[in-house]
């Protein structure tokens, strides 16, 4: 896995690839180039699947739309810290994100101060997308990954740019007790100019605003200005030129789960455009695709709150006590298993009694259906198994 190598790893004895020119020596940059016409085809897709998905967003409450924007944004946030091998807790996130969205239905997890801070970066990433990007505002999304300033034994200089004091920075990865250097990041004394004219082009609005987005992140992680955070804080940036493109905080997909999937792939990408000339269309293509598939993702989890908002509009006519509502909100969220009157009555802490009639009073409102015989008995809901022979028939 590639890495930003600790301090207190950089040294002489890795040996150092600058006999190969990086794409920030070459006497034009930063003069990207790419191919339009390869460019055209991904792009279209990728507007017809944000109409599909803003149609099918039309069609929910308010309540429910700002429940598929929790679940993104919790994604964006757990998934763009578990590519750099950082792992939250997930419902910590979650009920972090929903108290500052006023979301009252999510059950609240305490959150720790350092997820809280993460959050707050996000959400100023999102929801603050037309102010200015300053190294400033930079400076304190980087810090807010490391409020100790460690990462792990190794202190970190946070909330400033790098200076190369204990040797250059370079992404590295190690196997069998060996190192290969990936990447070399531009010297700290270069800097303050790089920034500066990454800072300009994004104050700039000209542009298709996805290319501009997938040329932010790579422009980002070429500069590589921070001594760790870098990856986190380009995914940041990422999350505030896509909300730039959709003129919206609220959007209802993760780009960083899809590219947590992918992980080698990302990083193999980011290496190319990194060693190659200034055409960067196979990163573009890359960016595209993988955008492309977070929509697709998207679409099913919006499919899922359809199903929800649905089930509960009939649900909510029949009087279910907080037990009935538990298991049938974690039915509808995607119960792993099968759900038997056992599993009930473990999860709810009651007798297999009380299980058992709880489960009658469901059936005999049609909440639920029985599947299977004898020990192989269990329950789903009605509305899902409906929608699943519904879907087979038209196969």
């Amino acid at each position: 896995m590639l890495r930003s190598l600790c301090a207190g790893l950089r040294n002489s004895t890795f040996r150092s690839l600058r006999g190969s020119m990086y794409i920030y020596d070459n006497q034009e940059w930063p003069n990207f180039r790419w191919d339009e016409h390869e460019l055209a085809k991904p792009l279209f897709e990728i507007a017809f699947l944000m109409g599909s998905i803003l149609g099918k967003m039309n069609s929910l409450n308010f309540a429910f739309q700002k429940e598929v924007v929790l679940e993104s944004m919790t994604d964006e946030i757990v998934n763009s810290s578990m590519i750099e091998g950082v792992q939250l807790n997930y419902q910590e996130a979650r009920s972090s994100v929903a108290r500052k969205f006023d979301i009252s239905s999510v059950p609240q997890t305490k959150s720790s101060r350092y997820v809280d801070g993460i959050v707050e970066m996000m959400m100023d990433a999102r929801c603050n997308y037309d102010a200015e990007l300053t190294l400033e505002r930079l400076c304190g999304w980087q810090a807010a990954f490391f409020p100790g300033a460690f990462n792990g034994r190794y202190r970190i200089k946070t909330g400033a740019l790098r200076d190369d004091k204990l040797g250059p920075m370079q992404v590295v990865s190690s196997a069998h007790g060996r190192y290969k250097v990936h990447f070399q990041a531009p010297d700290a004394e270069r800097l303050p100019s790089l920034m500066n004219e990454f800072l300009k082009w994004i104050a700039r609005s000209s542009g298709n605003p996805l290319i501009r987005a997938a040329l932010a992140h790579l422009w980002f992680v070429i500069i590589h200005p921070f001594e760790d955070g870098n990856g986190r804080v380009a995914r940041a940036i990422t999350e505030l030129m896509l909300a730039r493109a959709d003129k919206s905080p609220f959007r209802f997909y993760s780009i960083s789960r899809q590219i947590a999937k992918n992980k080698k792939e990302y990083y193999l990408m980011l290496e190319r455009a990194g060693r190659g000339d200034l055409d960067i269309t196979a990163w573009l293509l890359w960016f595209l695709k993988t955008l492309g598939e977070s929509l697709q993702e998207s679409l099913k989890l919006i499919d899922k709150t359809v199903i929800k908002a649905l089930a509960w509009q009939k649900y909510n006519s029949v009087a279910l006590d907080d037990n009935q509502k538990k298991i049938v909100n974690m039915l509808l969220d995607g119960f792993e298993g099968k759900l038997t009157s056992g599993k009930w009555a473990k999860i709810c802490k009651c007798s297999q009694d009380t299980a058992t009639r709880a489960i009658n009073y469901l059936l005999k409102n049609n909440i639920l259906v029985r599947l299977g015989d004898g020990r192989s008995t269990h329950y789903v809901l009605k509305i899902m198994n409906d929608e699943k022979e519904n879907s087979t028939e038209e196969k």
